[in-house]
């Protein structure tokens, strides 16, 4: 079984992407700093598949313990780099932060494989397409100026990623710009774990249910919507770990469009903060309490995503809808309150 390195392989996305990557034959192996993670993630990883995946506890922005790492596991076949600082608003309060983080542990992990053969998938983001033009947006949308410092670190790494590839073979590279991820396992056992306050709407959502926040704020109600809300791709964080998995077997056999490739990674449906608030009523049989809130720096009006090419080409689609995605939710938010993970 090929090992996959999994960076912030303790996190949300990572941590199913872990569980998916073991489903699939292959042999995951973490790295984290666990600076917004929970080592305890391990023990509900191994609950899941039977097996504790190693695990590494250091900064990637630490080139020599990249480096040493890399020296010490020559058997790894590919990578999946999760491992950022990744919300918009703080961003925008602390940008330094930001392109500290982001670009150092990118540009270490390419360094230290400089020699290597290596398949490297790239967690990007579909704020590399701003305010989109039109809707739903390609993959050859054109990548316009950011709204946030976050926006801004993952156009800039696809810019490095696809430079890299294009100066040294040895990389096979391929971004997948992800639009909304929620939701959690089918176990309950690992979910959305934000340290502090949440960032995002649906850990924010099943906090306010279960009685740990007093209420959700809607950030604008005004905006040139059917209801006035933002609107997003959710997708299912379980559909979105199966994409990697296929992008490392795209990469496996030789990805026919050359060694730099990005793919949209969503459902091509678009939800309202609104509506989604209202799915999660209806799954959960909760009512939320929420009110509307001005709108946040650095958010844009509606995005959704033509996941054309990742159908034909990735050989991947979406597979669970907003019901799924809300009832896993919730069921993970009802698990923390008996099991709690600090």
């Amino acid at each position: 079984m090929s090992k996959i390195l999994v960076t912030g392989g303790t996190g949300f996305i990572g941590s199913h992407t872990v569980v998916e990557l073991h489903n699939a034959g292959y042999t995951p192996v973490i790295i984290d700093n666990l600076s917004n993670s929970s080592v305890k993630i391990l023990d509900q990883i191994e609950k899941i598949i039977g097996v504790r995946p190693e695990f590494h506890e250091f900064d990637l922005c630490d080139t020599e313990k990249v480096n040493a790492f890399v020296a010490a596991n020559p058997d790894i076949k590919g990578i999946i780099h999760f491992a950022a600082s990744k919300a918009v608003g703080e961003s925008v309060q602390n940008p330094l932060k930001y392109y500290h983080n982001n670009f150092f542990s990118l540009i270490n992990l390419l360094e230290a494989y400089r020699e290597k053969p290596i398949n490297f998938v790239f967690s990007s983001s579909c704020t590399v397409y701003g305010e989109p033009d039109t809707l739903p947006v390609t993959e050859s949308a054109p990548v316009k100026k950011a709204t946030s410092p976050y926006g801004n670190t993952k156009q800039i790494a696809e810019e490095i990623l696809e430079e890299t590839a294009q100066a040294a073979k040895n990389y096979n590279i391929i971004a997948l710009r992800y639009f909304n991820p929620v939701g959690a396992h089918s176990s309950a056992m690992i979910g959305e774990l934000p340290i502090g306050v949440p960032q995002n709407l649906l850990p924010f959502i099943t906090q306010t249910a279960i009685g740990k926040r007093e209420k959700v704020t809607v950030f604008g109600a005004d905006y040139d919507t059917p209801d006035g809300s933002a609107i997003r791709d959710y997708i299912h964080v379980v559909d979105l770990a199966k994409a990697h998995v296929a992008a490392i077997k795209l990469l496996e056999k030789g990805n026919p469009a050359g060694n730099y490739d990005v793919f949209n990674v969503g459902t091509g449906n678009g939800y309202s903060v609104l509506e989604a608030i209202s799915a999660f009523e209806k799954a959960s049989g909760q009512k939320l309490n929420y009110a509307i809130g001005p709108r946040r720096e650095g958010d844009i009006v509606k995005v959704w995503g033509d996941v054309t090419k990742s159908t034909k080409e990735l050989g991947w689609t979406a597979e669970l809808g907003i019901d799924e995605m809300m009832s896993s939710a919730w069921a993970w938010e009802k698990y923390l309150k008996d099991n709690p993970i600090e």
